[in-house]
């Protein structure tokens, strides 16, 4: 009859235990657009048309690059300390889901024990003051998820793990991105050292020139002081941009690990074209951005804290086992007489706690609307960040043509100027100014090429990469 009562209870318990007091979750709403704002060079992404799942600058085919990727995952620090974090949040969701099982344990002793003759209550007098004890036992304790406490903790931590893996994701698409957004100013600054270098050449043959026809008697000093201050001006830019080559080189020494002073890079001039971007819908953001996915899971992980607070409410019940051997004697201690046991459940409720348990459901409410508000705030933003840069690109795309048209205009102007300052048509003064247009138009150019691929990183970026939010728990 016992067995059947015990029985019985445990199937009470177990139905209770289906019992869950956290809210039902609904990701918070958030607005969204049928289609981007923006027309520019990009394409609406189609099943075979979509970004490397991982590698996302071989879009840019740039060898350089893809080695310095890969080294960028294996020695950045930050990306390691995002990896620590990740395993600890993984490591607190396994501590959390071992409450889902039984705590057992076992133990053994053995002393020599006296027991004192005055001390109440009077010992008897026929029992000895001296003796011996030994025990070996083993227990068990399960906490019955009657208010589904333990499902809603296991529930949290399960959620801020993902999170947290979403939060390793977004690192690493933030540290490749910074990487290749450096990378294109490097490059950046290949070309336009190239190009001071050129003109640093054009100009000596111009100061040469004017030295010339200066002692024939043709111009005057002033024309060699002028073709001399060009020559020393585009000097001083070059330098200034060689410094701020070095100074990105360092920049990306440090993102692959690597100590600045002894990393260098290659000067590469060659053009680096605008890729295609394969672009979804805007509702697509909320699947394939690391840190919508993180914000999402936090919200979840705050509702069930809801749930966890609640059953603070209601009692814990809690079944006990345990069972052994004890003895006075080592020979007998494993025998019939000597075996002890005890089974049962308890019940134990906190009647008054001044408040403690109110407060807790208090905050875990406000904390779940702070998750939602932040939530929403990441959603904006990322739209934000694709429409900024949709817009970067397609007007940056219109001023390069632009510009490009100007520097082709500015480069005749210069050659015609010196063809007629050979022929004494025009002063220097006009090449000067024709020199000076020109370069200012030619670094322009170069200067809207690195943007215009600064904004295709940063567009690749704000639209999550190769990343997806299905690749959550996959490692």
């Amino acid at each position: 009859m016992k067995k059947l009562e015990f029985s019985l209870a445990l199937a009470v318990a177990a139905a209770l235990s289906a019992c869950s007091l956290a809210p039902a979750y609904k990701a918070p709403a958030t607005p969204t657009t049928p289609a981007y704002r923006d027309v520019g060079p990009w394409v609406s992404a189609q099943p075979n048309d979509q970004l490397p799942r991982q590698d996302w600058w071989h879009l840019y085919g740039d060898a350089e690059l893809d080695q310095l990727q890969t080294q960028l995952l294996a020695n950045n620090a930050t990306l390691a300390a995002a990896f620590a974090h990740y395993t600890q949040a993984q490591a607190f969701s396994a501590e959390a889901r071992s409450e889902l099982f039984p705590q057992v344990g076992a133990g053994a002793s053995g002393e020599r024990a006296r027991e004192s003759d005055t001390a109440p209550p009077a010992r008897n007098p026929a029992a000895p003051a001296d003796y011996n004890a030994y025990s070996v036992g083993v227990q068990a304790s399960y906490e019955v998820d009657l208010w589904g406490r333990v499902r809603n903790t296991v529930e949290a931590g399960r959620d801020n793990a993902l999170a947290a893996q979403a939060d390793l994701a977004s690192a690493q698409l933030s540290l490749q991105a910074q990487l290749a957004d450096s990378y294109m100013q490097l490059r950046g600054f290949d070309q336009q050292i190239a190009l001071l270098q050129q003109t640093i050449e054009a100009y000596q043959k111009a100061l040469k020139l004017t030295q010339t026809l200066h002692a024939g008697g043709i111009v005057s000093g002033l024309d060699v002081s002028r073709a001399q201050t060009q020559l020393s001006d585009a000097r001083s830019q070059w330098s200034q941009t060689l410094a701020q080559r070095t100074l990105m080189q360092d920049q990306i020494a440090v993102l692959v690990g690597a100590n600045a002073s002894t990393f260098t890079l290659p000067t590469e001039t060659a053009a680096i074209p605008v890729p295609v971007i394969p672009l979804d819908v805007p509702s697509s953001l909320l699947q394939r951005r690391p840190d919508v996915a993180a914000a999402e899971r936090r919200v979840a992980a705050s509702n069930a804290g809801i749930g966890i607070a609640r059953a603070a409410w209601f009692p814990s019940l809690t079944l006990n086992a345990q069972g052994g051997f004890q003895s006075t004697s080592w020979a007998s201690l494993f025998t019939a007489p000597s075996r002890v046991w005890s089974l049962g459940p308890s019940l134990a409720y906190d009647l008054f706690d001044g408040g403690y348990r109110k407060a807790t459901i208090v905050a875990a409410k406000a904390k779940t609307d702070e998750a939602g508000a932040q939530y929403r705030g990441v959603v904006l933003a990322a739209f934000q960040q694709v429409q900024d840069n949709l817009a970067l690109l397609d007007h940056l795309g219109t001023a390069s043509v632009d510009q490009k048209d100007a520097s082709t205009a500015a480069q005749r102007a210069l050659d015609l100027s010196m063809t007629q300052y050979k022929h004494g048509a025009v002063s220097y003064l006009d090449v000067v100014q024709a020199q000076t247009v020109a370069l200012q138009e030619q670094r322009g150019l170069l200067q809207l090429d690195t943007q215009r691929l600064q904004a295709s990183v940063q567009l690749i970026r704000a639209i999550g990469g190769g990343w997806s939010v299905d690749q959550l728990a996959r490692r």
